[in-house]
């Protein structure tokens, strides 16, 4: 024992070294005789057990819930409670709308997305159908009517003149996309901006409406478009850098280096789009520039460069399956009405597709569309939030901006930090 100073029960003896003529209570009488020093006004007996007994003492008043530790019903697991209102740590996290507000799990992340498409569904499946509708139909023009023939290879062909005739199919395959993927750029600009918006609403809990929507995104559709359009050249002239060399070299030896600088320059591409996947949501809710909302974006994902693609690559396979698990019935039943079409679109030998089997195919496409986009574009904007909640305690400007009580006196921007 040391001489300093602590906590002892009644009637212990002194520590090593304490000097004897401390005042202390008395025990009773000892070896010299001494008499009991004892108040004679004593408490009841069972009043008092050592805190190193648990248990042993008189039953407390069952906890509140509550901030804290057993006297303020802690929350359990945070501080190794043994049970419901036991445990020092803190109460769980407000959650005014379709997430709580604090760092979030991936599950976290795509049920908040599934949530959001739960909580307004009206409005989430009017912008999401209305254009999948119209780009769809502009897509099966374009398909019917403004595609060229494709270019049939031959195979009896020289080597060379069948590397010449797969060169050309594959630029007209490219050339083919190109009003694809025009109406694909328009369609994502309208729905990334309202969708935006409504996630952005869900997380505080509040109501809106298409037209609220539309009013608070449109202003901001002019700089999103630049970003849509930055985003594919700055793609384009990556890919088209990469595998130019081999193009240019027009042989067998070409079509290889061009196959080699291919997979450099789709890493590439998929470690910007990565790093700059933020910047719409950045654009759309912070109002800024276009490539202010780039170095957002890039600040934001660094040092989470691979949580954030592997949630976006999470979100992608599921997104594929429930697209192949709606569009292969449609596949099935176009066939079965068209199998002209389907035989011609299997053996490359014409695009004769006829109406019935575009069609169906169409409406697979709008159903899956409609389904799959607000649930990658909720998972943007919520790793969005998430990432600031990590970096900048957003859930505190969140939580006072959903009028959660507790949260006033706050300043806004000095939380800690998350990450």
């Amino acid at each position: 024992m040391n001489d300093t100073p602590g906590w002892a029960s009644p009637g212990s003896a002194p520590s090593d070294g304490q000097d004897t003529s401390v005042p202390r209570p008395a025990g009773p009488a000892d070896d010299t005789g001494s008499a009991p020093k004892w108040s004679p006004d004593q408490p009841p007996a069972g009043q008092w057990s050592p805190p190193s007994a648990p248990g042993t003492g008189p039953q407390q008043p069952a906890p509140t819930p509550g901030w804290g530790g057993p006297a303020y019903g802690g929350a359990p697991g945070y501080g190794g409670g043994p049970g419901p209102g036991y445990g020092w740590g803190p109460p769980p996290a407000a959650k005014p709308g379709v997430i709580p507000l604090r760092p979030l799990g991936v599950g976290e992340i795509l049920d908040g997305a599934v949530s959001t498409l739960r909580a307004h569904w009206r409005t989430v499946l009017g912008v999401t159908l209305a254009v999948a509708v119209v780009s769809q139909i502009a897509e099966i023009l374009v398909q019917r009517y403004l595609l060229p023939e494709p270019v049939a290879i031959d195979p009896d062909a020289s080597p060379s003149e069948a590397l010449n005739q797969a060169a050309d199919s594959v630029q007209q395959s490219l050339v083919s996309l190109v009003p694809s993927l025009a109406l694909t750029v328009i369609g994502t600009l309208f729905t990334t901006s309202i969708l935006t918006v409504v996630i952005s609403r869900s997380v505080l809990g509040r109501p809106v409406t298409l037209s609220e929507a539309w009013r608070e995104a449109r202003p901001r559709l002019p700089q999103l478009l630049g970003l849509t359009v930055l985003l594919l050249l700055m793609s384009t002239a990556i890919m088209t850098i990469s595998v130019l060399p081999g193009v240019l070299l027009g042989s067998a030896a070409g079509a290889a280096l061009a196959l080699l600088g291919g997979f450099p320059g789709v890493a590439v591409v998929i470690w910007l789009m990565v790093r700059f996947n933020l910047a719409s949501p950045a654009l759309m809710l912070e109002r800024r520039g276009v490539m202010a909302s780039l170095r957002r974006s890039a600040k934001l994902v660094a040092g989470a460069w691979w949580r954030t693609f592997g949630i976006l690559l999470l979100t992608l396979v599921l997104t594929f399956l429930v697209t192949l698990v709606i569009a292969v019935p449609f596949g099935i039943l176009a066939a079965a009405v068209d199998g002209g079409g389907l035989d011609g679109l299997l053996s490359g030998t014409g695009t004769d597709l006829g109406w019935p089997f575009l069609i169906i195919t169409g409406i697979g496409t709008v159903v899956a569309t409609t389904i799959t986009y607000p649930i990658s574009a909720g998972v943007t904007v919520l790793l969005y939030v998430d990432q600031r909640i990590r970096r900048e305690a957003l859930d505190l400007e969140l939580a006072r901006a959903a009028g959660v009580p507790g949260y006033g006196s706050q300043q806004p921007g000095h939380g800690p930090s998350r990450s």
